[in-house]
């Protein structure tokens, strides 16, 4: 692999997927508002999932699909609700189905689904002052809850046992999964020491590779990661790098093999087939070929970008969201595929916003 692809070359393909006719613009019809290109083309529907009346939204992180189309959602939540639920389950008409995870209000971020055997799984994490990671049935009950691995030696005393009040880089506050096909997994702790940790399938310690920096191999906020096996290339390791503005692909044993710069805030991954789907922080979602080029920026409109951002990101707190556009992103803060195609759009916004893409071509 070409171990840099430069800003410049970034942009350059990124020109050339904005040339004519491939409009990106979202556009109306009678009864659509589409976004993208060619064969990448999505309906925008943001008020796809209903929640019950008891219920409230607040700040959305992640979202992940099961084998029978369920989604799941998580977020934030807020240390003074204890009672109400952090996870948010709905079928792909928007329709309730159920929710749990109280235990991760005031922290819950990352959230994944994952069959194993015959069975399916949630795997969770958890920031601000519960710096956790746990792995729970698809109905929330717990199969088991971990804290820092202090076998990598690079965790204070007591990391291990209960969560610790400080920020900085001896903290552990773990953020995205990325699954091993012999049951292990990698785990960022991207907002801790800005680490990668692998474990194995009995969620047991085994090495961790990174460190703070700007140099390859280094991270600045290691927010998301996954295993790219898609067809043509040998399976690697790719992290979005957010605070460096980039992509960083890895040997399954921690050695940089490639960086692609050109990003904004880039914040996590998923892949379906040849395409790469990362939701950027910064109000736009990219999809990258399976030769990593640019096939659009879903959502891309810097005078929007510059509105959603001004103002110390006073939009995000829009209680009712009338500052908004339709068929415009804030905050991407996660995004998944589901088996037909469609994207989930998470987005880091006070009352909390998920959006359903629906492919249509």
């Amino acid at each position: 692999m070409n171990p840099k692809i430069s800003r410049r070359h970034f942009l350059a393909a990124t020109a050339v997927a904005f040339a004519a006719p491939r409009v990106l613009t979202a556009q109306k019809s009678e009864k659509q508002l589409v976004i993208g290109t060619d064969e990448h083309k999505y309906e925008v529907q943001h008020n796809w999932a209903q929640l019950p009346d008891k219920y409230s939204w607040q700040t959305t992180h992640n979202v992940a699909v099961d084998r029978d189309g369920l989604i799941y959602i998580i977020h934030e939540g807020r240390e003074n609700l204890k009672d109400h639920p952090s996870i948010f389950v709905f079928d792909p008409k928007g329709k309730f189905v159920r929710a749990f995870g109280s235990q991760f209000q005031g922290g819950g971020h990352g959230l994944e689904v994952r069959t194993e055997g015959s069975q399916q799984f949630l795997y969770v994490t958890g920031y601000q002052q519960l710096k956790n990671f746990a792995k729970l049935t698809l109905q929330g009950e717990v199969v088991w809850e971990k804290r820092a691995p202090m076998d990598s030696k690079l965790y204070p005393n007591g990391e291990d046992t209960q969560p610790a009040k400080r920020w900085g880089r001896d903290a552990f506050m773990p953020t995205n999964y990325a699954f091993l096909p012999d049951g292990g997994f990698f785990l960022a702790d991207g907002y801790g020491s800005y680490r990668i940790h692998r474990y194995d399938k009995d969620g047991n310690w085994k090495f961790m590779f990174g460190s703070p920096g700007k140099e390859d191999g280094q991270f600045n906020t290691p927010h998301g990661l996954w295993l790219d096996n898609r067809p043509g290339r040998e399976t690697s390791l790719v992290i979005a790098d957010r605070a460096n503005k980039r992509l960083q692909w890895f040997t399954l044993e921690g050695k940089h093999l490639k960086t692609l710069d050109g990003f904004i805030l880039p914040a996590n991954i998923d892949a379906r087939g040849g395409v790469l789907l990362v939701p950027d922080l910064s109000a736009r979602i990219t999809l990258l070929d399976k030769n990593d080029q640019v096939i659009a920026h879903l959502g891309e409109d810097p005078a929007w970008r510059e509105q959603v951002l001004k103002d110390g990101m006073k939009m995000r707190r829009d209680e009712k969201g009338e500052s908004w556009v339709a068929g415009k992103f804030l905050h991407p803060h996660d995004a998944c595929f589901d088996p037909a195609g469609n994207i989930y759009v998470a987005e880091w916004v006070h009352t909390g916003r998920i959006t359903k893409l629906r492919k249509v071509s």
